[in-house]
């Protein structure tokens, strides 16, 4: 984040807390408005990157029947019609083609570069979805997400601990035994 960026950040950081009645200069709030705008350095990294590029295809063996999965994927989003936090887990099963296939390290990555801005948890279902697709070419791809939304704990209707799933599927995974294997996948044997 550059310079004027940050300052801007601490500013409105320091009107806010002043229109919600504190003082911006008390002990305890001084240094709020640096905190504030590196936080938001860091949670909304993904903003200004338009295009996914950390990632390494590689030639396997592996055809478009076997499933490739990664599952539980931490994640922190921000929701971008509260600014609050929802957070949870990923889960990314693609099945190869033309044995092309992706660094299982890349996809973690893929879903921090997702959830790194202002987003909706709909949305970061189908973007990574859609970036794999576009990255690989794969047979399929399936992605389930579920998360925990601070807006609906914290204010709102207050349901603590409630979860949102959602899910994306494309090629072969809409067909229903590929769908089939890999709700298979996904039990803990």
């Amino acid at each position: 984040m550059e310079a004027a960026q940050k300052k801007i950040i601490e500013q409105a950081v320091k009107q806010i807390l002043t229109a919600i009645g504190d003082n911006p200069d008390r002990a305890g709030l001084e240094e709020t408005p640096e905190r504030v705008a590196r936080m938001y350095g860091e949670v909304f990294e993904s903003v200004t990157t338009t295009e996914f590029e950390d990632y390494k295809i590689f030639d396997s063996e592996h055809d478009q029947d076997e499933i490739v999965l990664v599952k539980d994927i931490p994640f922190y989003s921000m929701c971008e019609h509260h600014l609050l936090p929802f957070f949870g887990s990923v889960t990314v099963a693609y099945m190869p083609k033309d044995g092309k296939i992706i660094g299982l390290s890349k996809i973690p990555r893929l879903v921090d570069f997702v959830t790194k801005k202002p987003t909706l948890q709909e949305n970061v279902t189908s973007e990574i979805a859609q970036e794999l697709e576009k990255i690989l070419n794969p047979a399929g791809v399936a992605v389930i997400v579920k998360a925990r939304h601070m807006c609906m704990e914290m204010r709102g209707v207050k349901k603590m601990n409630s979860q949102t799933r959602t899910a994306y599927y494309t090629g072969r995974f809409k067909e229903p035994q590929a769908r089939q294997d890999l709700m298979l996948q996904l039990q803990d044997v």
